[in-house]
């Protein structure tokens, strides 16, 4: 874009300048705090979700299987007491 002053036209080109290195800045910020992110979440002792989700199946079944061994102790013990 040219104008009739120089002047302008130096400011213009030097203000697309900076945006540039503004927006060169703003993607190295980025990127160093995705890394430094990522390296504090693997120094830290997390599970993955496929992990939880397994344990917490797990965990369902396990609480399924004490239901029905309670009922069955509990029926047990009923038929226990009416015989004695």
């Amino acid at each position: 874009m040219q104008t009739q002053s120089p002047i302008f036209d130096e400011i213009a080109k030097l203000m697309s300048e900076a945006a540039g290195a503004v927006d060169g800045v703003r993607r190295e910020a980025e990127t160093v705090a995705r890394s430094q992110l990522q390296r504090l979440l693997s120094d830290m002792d997390l599970v993955s979700r496929e992990e939880f989700d397994a344990v917490k199946e797990m965990a369902a079944k396990a609480r399924a299987e004490n239901d029905r061994l309670a009922a069955r102790l509990a029926e047990l013990e009923a038929r226990l007491g009416k015989t004695s």
